[in-house]
């Protein structure tokens, strides 16, 4: 994205093979680690410190690489502009998590500096910017339209996103004041992935389908689609304070972290991956093929299969536990068949996903990435000639 938003190449390709290896070694051997019980015991921030230590160096090679391809280019467009902006604040705010505090209460309040700042916060400037990215090259969307939406999405990630932190602070033992934020803001924060889903709604009517890569328009336009559903109406559903000391630690999470993740994360990911790949390999058609849209269908079904299957149970749940009085054993064994469901529908998500493997893996790819003879056209950018 960077140097096709930048007109230049990225400032250093040795750098970024070996922040992939640091990586991937952090991770593999974290994993490891796990399964022979070694890690911090800090929930969703298990990894050990050396671990740690390797995610920092990581992400400031990434930012180094990335703003030196923006300086050499000479030229930073507002698409760039948020994405550094998330960047440099996702590393900024994993610093908490190097820190260790023997108080479970202290512990948490910091936790969620990172992971719900990440997550609800900076995330969103980095979906907003890959958005703006996809609509204008795709949608052929006028730039000036587009990174307006930006700024609007944006503005309402600071104003909800950061005291939207406080529904994390609902039952961990911090004063009863952050009841009444946690509330209100979490109810702001679904605006910003509305005015996501209204970004790319209006580029999709500006111009249809007209792009020849209409795949990945389809990733595109369903990241935003379900980002909304997923993060912030299912978000919204269960995170209002009368609502939440019903539903908290019950499947209606599991409803909600699936669909927003899958949505908010993976869909993005996976449309800028099907933007790059007739680029990046052989003989690709770029409008995609049935067994790219077969991928894209069945992981939709599935995942949002899995959604259903998760709310019901979680409802059945808190009747049962929480209401009832029923155990937690009990309470498993009576909804038994929404998992059935959930089995189900995750076996059609599966298929998905290994249709989308087998389609990313099938063509060839160009090597190597200099060679005249290889490069694929250059693409103008929409409202150019």
């Amino acid at each position: 994205m960077v140097p096709d938003e930048s007109r230049t190449e990225l400032y250093s390709v040795k750098l970024a093979s070996v922040q992939l290896g640091l990586w991937t070694l952090m991770g593999v051997t974290a994993v490891i680690g796990y399964l022979f019980g070694y890690g911090t015991g800090n929930k969703l921030l298990e990894q050990p410190l050396p671990h740690k230590i390797v995610i920092v160096i990581c992400m400031l090679i990434f930012i180094y690489n990335i703003g030196m391809t923006i300086r050499k280019a000479g030229r930073m467009t507002t698409t760039e502009g948020v994405l550094m902006i998330g960047l440099v604040m996702s590393a900024l705010l994993y610093l908490p998590a190097l820190l260790h505090y023997e108080n479970y209460t202290i512990s948490i309040f910091y936790r969620w500096w990172t992971i719900h700042l990440w997550v609800e916060g900076v995330w969103m400037m980095i979906m907003g910017s890959f958005l703006a990215y996809l609509l204008i090259r795709l949608s052929g969307a006028d730039r000036e339209v587009m990174e307006k939406w930006l700024y609007v999405i944006v503005g309402l990630v600071f104003l909800a996103g950061i005291l939207g932190t406080a529904h994390h602070y609902y039952w961990v033992g911090v004063p009863s004041c952050w009841l009444p934020i946690g509330g209100i803001f979490s109810a702001l924060e679904p605006l910003a992935l509305v005015g996501m889903a209204v970004y790319a709604y209006a580029a999709m009517r500006r111009s249809g389908l007209r792009h020849p890569n209409a795949l990945a328009l389809h990733w595109t336009i369903g990241s935003a689609l379900f980002a909304m559903f997923g993060a912030g109406l299912l978000g919204l559903a269960h995170t209002w304070p009368a609502v939440n000391k019903w539903t908290h630690g019950t499947l209606i999470t599991a409803m909600h972290a699936h669909s927003a993740f899958y949505g908010a994360y993976v869909m993005i990911v996976l449309a800028m991956i099907i933007y790059a790949l007739p680029s990046l390999t052989r003989n690709r058609p770029e409008e995609g093929n049935s067994l790219g849209y077969w991928a894209f269908w069945m992981q939709i079904a599935g995942m949002f299969g899995m959604t259903l299957s998760f709310g019901t149970a979680g409802i059945g749940q808190v009747y049962l536990e929480r209401i009832m009085g029923m155990g937690y054993l009990d309470a498993q064994a009576k909804i038994q068949v929404h998992f059935l469901m959930l089995m189900a529908t995750a076996s059609v998500f599966t298929v998905g996903v290994g249709l989308f493997i087998y389609d990313f893996l099938r063509c060839v790819p160009r090597f190597p990435f200099s060679e005249e003879a290889d490069a694929p056209a250059a693409r103008p950018e929409p409202g150019t000639t």
